[in-house]
């Protein structure tokens, strides 16, 4: 008994480390893009560090890395989600304060119910519209009234696109027949897949930054490694101990991590029109995750 209690607590504590990790992202992100680093070098590098990290993990752990040749391109489609995902949140951290920015994106398991509704046939309830519609409002709330800033209607469309393709590539990979892949192991393909897109981008349309100091080297590596690495092996411990449910209840812990990076470390302003937004959009998450 004590150990299964023991299990729950570990749990519990896995799944707030997993997604106050992932909601540090900004924290490591906003001094490269500051420095001046654009963000889709930010994310190339980033692909290439969490690579290596997930690679050395995986083969430290055993598992094993063998992909069928026709898996080759579902891989190729969640990488492609994952980055426009990544890109659309990193350009709307240029375009509004951070926290603002995670938050909006936070909304996808919000869309995801959606587009399974719509598209996927998934039963209605009232549960999920009334959800649906407090997201929907507290977007509204945190683009509208005073001391909401550089808030905008395209940074607020651009983020909103980032929890789109999050969204899809969650419907993805539950669709896809790949899900005999380990975490780690999927993880490890789609950020490489994930950066050879990019890098082919980048290599065709404009051209990749060098790392030119140790601050970057630290950031970039940070950024690889924490709201990555750590977050996605924290998650796993996290789903044994006390479920999938729960896990994804503690992820509203991202977002106000993010939050409150923003507020005490580079000055973004917080008022009450954006505290309730964040309020709605949070609820509108736990309502369409928490079940009975």
């Amino acid at each position: 008994m004590i150990g299964i209690h023991m299990n729950k607590i570990n749990g519990f504590l896995y799944g707030l480390l997993s997604s106050a990790c992932f909601g540090l992202i900004p924290l490591f992100t906003l001094p490269l893009m500051q420095a001046g680093m654009r963000f889709e070098s930010i994310l190339l590098y980033r692909f290439v560090f969490s690579c290596l990290a997930l690679g050395a993990i995986a083969l430290l752990t055993r598992q094993n890395f063998q992909i069928a040749r026709k898996d080759i391109p579902s891989l190729l489609v969640l990488a492609g989600l994952y980055d426009i995902s990544a890109i659309f949140l990193f350009w709307g951290y240029k375009l509004m304060s951070s926290g603002v920015a995670t938050t909006i994106h936070f909304m996808y398991p919000v869309l995801t119910t959606l587009l399974m509704m719509v598209f996927f046939g998934e039963k209605k309830s009232s549960r999920r519209l009334i959800a649906v519609s407090l997201a929907v409002f507290g977007v509204w709330t945190l683009s509208h009234g005073e001391g909401t800033g550089d808030i905008s209607l395209s940074g607020t469309l651009i983020v909103l696109l980032s929890a789109l393709a999050y969204a899809m590539y969650i419907i993805t990979v539950n669709q896809l027949k790949i899900r005999k892949l380990q975490g780690v192991v999927l993880t490890f393909y789609v950020f490489l897949f994930g950066g050879m897109l990019l890098g082919l981008g980048l290599f065709t349309w404009g051209d990749l930054q060098p790392i030119e100091n140790w601050n970057t080297v630290g950031n970039l590596t940070l950024l690889a490694l924490v709201p990555t690495v750590i977050s996605n092996l924290a998650l796993v411990q996290a789903v044994k101990g006390i479920g999938s449910t729960l896990t994804s209840v503690l992820g509203a812990m991202e977002p106000v991590t993010a939050v409150c990076v923003g507020i005490f470390i580079f000055d973004e302003a917080f008022t009450l029109h954006i505290g309730s937004g964040i309020a709605l959009i949070i609820a509108a998450v736990l309502l369409i995750i928490w079940k009975r």
